[in-house]
């Protein structure tokens, strides 16, 4: 199967650059929560929304809400192949780390992503 290694860019051959399937599940997760709703013309659903509550009050409300909006974003957009097992998000320096506890549905394999997401323009 082929998975396209994300950010898009060619290997040493000059081909199109692949990723084992941990690393491309791990891609994956990374697009779908630094990717806002409406920011893919043909997917206008895509993504996570999580750029819109980094500026919230550094509260357990915004930690809690933005758990719950993982999560449900990857279920949405991810469990064909991966079952989400915890989420933990973190506010940082401005910042949002986003840990996420998975497990690869074919293979049985737990993994971790780590995803930060910057603040700036939302």
């Amino acid at each position: 199967m082929n998975r396209i290694n994300y950010p898009f860019h060619f290997d040493g051959r000059g081909r199109t650059a692949q990723s084992n399937e941990a690393d491309y599940i791990r891609q994956l997760i990374e697009q779908i929560l630094l990717t806002a709703p409406g920011e893919r013309v043909m997917r206008p659903t895509f993504g996570s929304g999580v750029r819109q509550l980094l500026f919230g009050a550094a509260s357990p409300e915004v930690a809690t809400a933005t758990q719950y909006l993982v999560q449900s974003s990857l279920q949405q957009w991810l469990a064909d192949l991966v079952t989400v097992e915890a989420v933990d998000v973190q506010a940082q320096d401005g910042s949002l780390i986003i840990t996420v506890q998975y497990v690869i549905r074919r293979n049985q394999t737990r993994a971790t992503a780590r995803v930060q997401v910057p603040g700036g323009s939302a």
